[in-house]
């Protein structure tokens, strides 16, 4: 009899979440982290780096579908879009799917994360080819320093803010971004959760240095049962448009764009926050000013 395996994501230092496994599907030691895909019963394919999961086949559409099509359904003339780590490609494969982006940067700082996973990770991967795609493989705060202007969209699809991406998470970043912008840009970033205590650290700093950094700024959420506490956060900043004032259903609606998560309906109400997360914002920015 064969010994059961099994994959656990430690949440916290007290909290961990498990899935049965049934194959290491690979396995690889790259520059810049450890990488492991595995085959599990319940989630599918997942993606692992450093041990912490990233993605699974099975909730990884909430994930991507909410990084894009947010800013997607308030800016009405996205033609440049700039994606600051995202190697495995899920935010492109929601990108791609509007006609009116003309340009899709990708920069991802490990080349065989993008490797194994157009050949592991299809799901994900499928339209990193599409022709209107570029992939850069540079640390996303050096990229972007050398950047005015260029980008109406900048999406940061970045790992936990610690080991390759903690200079994702600094006031410097954010306002490297800014002027990455052009002057009615967007920029969406991952904000970690703000259930537990760890992550809500991460939650805390963002919005804080991006509060500073642009006019608008709030953050939305929405419910990824693999990630930690299921309640994740959203950072949406901006130069100009509001992300409930200038939401265009009706424009969006028309586009007729397949989701299996994200509608305009849900997108109101994703900003209509907790209570707890509420104060959470309104601390920072009390120490901001």
């Amino acid at each position: 009899m064969q010994p059961e395996l099994w994959y656990t994501d430690e949440h916290t230092d007290t909290v961990r979440f498990s899935m049965k496994t049934t194959e290491q599907i690979a396995a690889k030691k790259s520059a810049v982290q450890q990488i492991d895909i595995l085959d599990t019963i319940a989630y599918g394919r997942v993606l692992i780096l450093d041990g912490e999961l990233m993605i699974t086949e099975k909730d990884e559409f909430i994930y991507h579908e909410m990084l894009s099509h947010v800013a997607m359904a308030v800016h009405p003339h996205v033609k440049n879009v700039l994606v600051i780590g995202g190697g495995d490609g899920g935010t492109v494969r929601e990108l791609v799917k509007y006609r009116s982006i003309e340009s899709i940067d990708l920069v991802e700082v490990d080349k065989d994360v993008v490797v194994l996973a157009r050949k592991f990770l299809p799901f994900v991967s499928s339209k990193l080819k599409d022709r209107r795609v570029s992939v850069w493989f540079e640390e996303g705060l050096r990229y972007v320093r050398g950047k005015k202007s260029e980008y109406d969209l900048i999406i940061v699809d970045s790992p936990d803010p610690y080991g390759p991406a903690e200079g994702l998470f600094t006031r410097e970043f954010y306002g490297t971004c800014y002027k990455a912008l052009r002057d009615d840009g967007i920029l969406i970033n991952q904000h970690e959760s703000p259930f537990y205590a760890a992550h809500q650290r991460s939650v805390r700093d963002a919005h804080r240095h991006i509060v500073v950094e642009f006019p608008v700024s709030t953050v939305y959420q929405a419910h990824i049962p693999s990630y930690p506490s299921g309640h994740w956060l959203f950072g949406f900043a901006s130069k100009k448009y509001h992300p409930i004032g200038n939401l265009d259903e009706a424009r969006w609606n028309k586009l007729r764009i397949p989701t299996r998560y994200y509608n305009t309906a849900l997108h109101r109400g994703a900003f209509a926050l907790p209570t707890y997360v509420q104060e959470i914002l309104k601390e920072e920015e009390v120490l901001r000013s």
